[in-house]
This record gives C-alpha cells, sequence and structure tokens, in this order.
C-alpha cells in the first residue's frame, strides 16, 4: 500500500523534528514488523537472550510447531527468572507470559493503539485470519508510520503507570 503522508519540518535550537499526518487510515500490516524469530518453550533463557542480542530486540513469541503459546520478554527473563533464583538454563517455558495480547493484520492501526493504551502493553502479536502470527506490532512502529504523537505518548504514559504500580 502507498501511504500518503504530510511532511512538515519544525527546526528547535539545532534539532530537526519531523511531524507526519496521515491522510488515509492504515491498516496493522502496514506498520507492524513482520521478521520474526519465535522461541520454543524448551529453549533456555540463556539461548533466548542471546536470540534477542543478536536481533535487537526485547519479545520473543514463544510456539511449537504451528502453536503460539506465550511470550517472553527481556524482563520477563530477569525478573521471573534470574531474580527469583532461576538458571540461565531455566526453560522459556517456566519464565514466559501465557496471555497473549494480539490483533488482525487488517485491523485499523488506531484500534491496535488503542488496545495497548488499554492493556498497557508496547507490543502486540499480530495474527492473520487464519490465526497465524504474521508479524509483530510495537510502539515503535506506531510511531514509525507517524500516528498521531499524542496517542503514542498516551500509550507509553499507560505503560509507564502499570509499571511504577506494580514496584509499589
Amino acid at each position: 500500500m502507498e501511504m500518503s503522508c504530510r511532511m512538515s519540518c519544525v527546526a528547535l535550537q539545532n534539532s530537526i523534528f519531523f511531524d507526519f499526518e496521515m491522510e488515509e487510515d492504515m491498516q496493522v500490516k502496514d506498520a507492524m514488523t513482520t521478521e520474526l524469530k519465535v522461541a520454543h518453550p524448551s529453549m533456555t533463557i540463556s539461548q533466548a537472550a542471546k536470540m534477542m542480542k543478536e536481533g535487537d530486540f526485547g519479545y520473543l513469541p514463544v510456539g511449537d510447531k504451528d502453536h503460539l503459546l506465550g511470550a517472553v520478554t527481556d524482563r520477563d527473563m530477569v525478573v521471573r527468572g534470574l531474580a527469583a533464583g532461576a538458571h540461565s538454563r531455566t526453560s522459556v517455558s517456566k519464565v514466559m507470559s501465557r496471555l497473549i495480547v494480539y490483533c488482525f493484520d487488517d485491523d485499523d492501526i488506531r484500534e491496535a493503539a488503542d488496545l495497548m493504551k488499554r492493556e498497557q502493553i508496547r507490543r502486540l502479536a499480530v495474527l492473520n485470519d487464519q490465526k497465524r502470527l504474521v508479524g509483530i506490532l510495537t510502539l515503535g512502529d506506531i510511531a514509525r508510520v507517524g500516528l498521531d504523537k499524542a496517542i503514542t505518548g498516551d500509550i507509553e504514559t499507560r505503560v509507564s503507570q502499570y509499571s511504577v504500580q506494580r514496584l509499589n
């Protein structure tokens, strides 16, 4: 899909900021990350961490064959794993989140952003109409396509508030 945007450039104190304004509705598939790695539940957290390091990401869907079982984040491995006394050979299945929040690739990106805000998450698994994992939508993906900065800021604020509440 070709996306037409209006871009304006603002210079403030030797810095340049670009402001994109979407002129048409956009679907999740137009913004999502499609280069996926999937962790097997028996993979160790050490192996998953290496995969994350090599790919420069902090979220891995966890699946077996064609079945999505959960997801693991770098934070899950540290907080639920290492900080709780687990060894680096602990399996991903012991520290992963089993609840998967997802959207579909043909959903409107604003609806997906609202879901992220409601659920206080930074990443969404993206499924196709056969319910197969086809991508990941991140807060960064949404920002990159120029969705209203107020929306991405609202998501980040909600996620941050949730993180602070969990610490208290």
